[in-house]
């Protein structure tokens, strides 16, 4: 990526990946996330399907989050492309159940272990620049590929958990781990 690729990023920390650049969240990135919004199937579990207008708005709030408080899911942007693949990193909004590392990928690029990946960079920077004790990953019962992510990542599934309002009706587990798990694990 160059500089004048970047000049529309919210402020904040960038990651690199074999295959992946984690960055905040920039205006450029927004047709493909309101093509991933838009998408039924792909923003099933993370809102349902969005018009543009709503998609923006979502944006809109992980930019301002970034921005005000220093947290937010990273973009997800493949290193060799420059494509913007998904949201994946921390996440924290008022009254969450915990300190969340979650995700969502754009249609196109599900199945190709990107998640993984940045789900692991994720993971490190939560617990190792955050220095957050414990991360959680509210999923659906129904999403299969994401409780599989969490197993493959070491979390478990501690159980039912209500999610704040507007969301309080959202059937989701609180899946989790401890820093404590997540390097006894990275070390084996």
């Amino acid at each position: 990526m160059t500089s004048a690729d970047t000049d529309d990023v919210a402020p904040g920390p960038w990651i690199e990946t074999a295959r992946l650049i984690l960055r905040p969240t920039a205006l450029s990135d927004f047709p493909r996330w309101a093509e991933m919004m838009g998408d039924a199937e792909a923003s099933r579990f993370i809102g349902g399907p969005q018009a543009p207008e709503a998609a923006w708005r979502g944006m809109m709030t992980m930019a301002g989050a970034w921005a005000l408080g220093g947290i937010a899911m990273f973009s997800l942007i493949e290193r060799d492309t420059g494509r913007w693949l998904g949201r994946i990193g921390p996440w924290q909004p008022l009254g969450w159940p915990g300190t969340e590392v979650g995700w969502g990928l754009h249609p196109d690029a599900q199945g190709k272990g990107y998640a993984r990946e940045a789900a692991i960079a994720s993971l490190d920077y939560a617990f190792d620049i955050l220095g957050w004790v414990e991360v959680i990953h509210c999923i659906d019962p129904d999403n299969h590929p994401s409780r599989a992510l969490a197993e493959r990542l070491g979390s478990r599934n501690l159980g039912p958990i209500r999610l704040p309002p507007p969301f309080q009706d959202v059937r989701v587990d609180r899946w989790g781990q401890t820093r404590e798990q997540w390097a006894a694990r990275s070390r084996g």
